[in-house]
């Protein structure tokens, strides 16, 4: 059996990468742990015309700058090759496909069961993100519907929609990016819970960190601050989608009450046929290797300060969303969580807590 590594990093996307940087500065030993085929995280996932909405000097893991491209907004592609390059420079010890399948307490060690067998380790990073676990509400009828329903986790192209009635539902980046391409193609329907909130045309994710930095770092010193509206969650107007306004498809309308047999019926009891619902409504964490250590609560999230586990010692959580740190599912955002954390790790290990 190998030796029992200080620190095991579940996950080989950009939070488990920077991670992994900031580790490779200490003297810890340690393993990134990835289920993927190859680097990318969850970037290797999206739809084909998948853009940041951010500049690449705006998205940037720490310590290396993402190229500039000729395009402001990088596509994923370019992303890909980005971290596929960050994990080759700084050599980061990544392990894959390795599937983590569940991670116990044993004595003073953590076991991490994988399909390629036991690690152990003095504390774990899980940095799984959300891919994993995408969101579908559950509505009447839903089970009785004879229609397609993907998960924008696993679209692709509009290619395959030509010609469809296409019912869009989800009111963030992805649903307003998704609708903007197949209504080229098809003829769509946007569904969102409240009216989408789009944010003026020179604001894209660069300003919208800078926000919330500013928030964050308001809330730390105990002050107020007067900010415009617009959070990370509501709608870049990238080219694609400002083309879609410029067409005149860019609007919604509210939630369905139910499914049929082939579609759906409306609030005021009128009724529609559609093909396909893409559901761009989300993720949750993916959590379900950490089951066993029984820290998951109800709300599926783990009950942290900061990224530690109040109650597992030895667990951290790294790239989840603002419950694990401000900004920290974005590319530049999880810089600071993934610093703190290691600061943490470092403290934790040499006075022993951890066990």
């Amino acid at each position: 059996m190998r030796e029992p590594l200080d620190v095991i990093i579940i996950g080989g996307g950009q939070a488990g990468l920077a991670t992994g940087y900031f580790l490779r500065r200490t003297s810890l030993s340690f393993a990134i742990l990835d289920g993927e085929q190859a680097p990318g995280g969850a970037w290797r996932h999206g739809w084909q015309s998948l853009r940041l909405f951010s500049p690449a000097q705006w998205s940037s893991l720490p310590g290396w700058q993402m190229p500039i491209a000729e395009e402001e907004y990088p596509p994923r592609t370019a992303v890909i090759e980005y971290l596929a390059a960050y994990e080759k420079h700084y050599q980061l010890p990544m392990e894959r496909p390795v599937e983590v399948e569940k991670v116990i307490r044993e004595d003073e060690l953590l076991v991490v069961q994988t399909s390629r067998g036991q690690r152990h380790a003095r504390a774990v990073v899980s940095a799984t993100g959300t891919w994993r676990h995408p969101f579908v509400p559950d509505y009447p009828g839903q089970r009785e519907y004879a229609g397609q329903q993907l998960h924008s986790a696993h679209y692709q192209s509009p290619d395959a929609f030509a010609g469809q009635r296409v019912l869009v539902v989800g009111g963030g980046n992805s649903g307003a990016q998704i609708l903007a391409e197949l209504s080229q193609v098809a003829d769509t329907t946007w569904v969102t819970p409240s009216p989408p909130v789009f944010l003026p045309d020179n604001v894209d994710g660069r300003i919208l960190f800078e926000r919330a930095t500013e928030r964050w770092r308001a809330a730390r010193q105990g002050r107020q601050v007067d900010l415009p509206a617009g959070g990370l969650g509501d709608i870049v107007m990238v080219p694609p989608v400002r083309a879609a306004r410029s067409r005149g498809v860019l609007h919604s309308v509210p939630p369905f009450k139910k499914f049929t047999a082939n579609g759906v019926v409306w609030r005021d009891g009128s009724e529609d046929n559609f093909d396909t619902v893409i559901w761009c409504t989300g993720f949750r964490p993916a959590l379900a290797h950490l089951s066993p250590l029984g820290v998951i609560e109800e709300d599926d999230r783990v009950a942290t300060i900061g990224t530690h586990s109040i109650k597992e010692p030895a667990l951290w959580l790294v790239g989840y969303g603002d419950w694990t740190g401000t900004a920290s599912a974005t590319l530049v955002g999880v810089m600071r969580t993934a610093r703190s954390t290691v600061n943490e790790l470092v403290a934790a290990l040499a006075d022993g807590v951890a066990a």
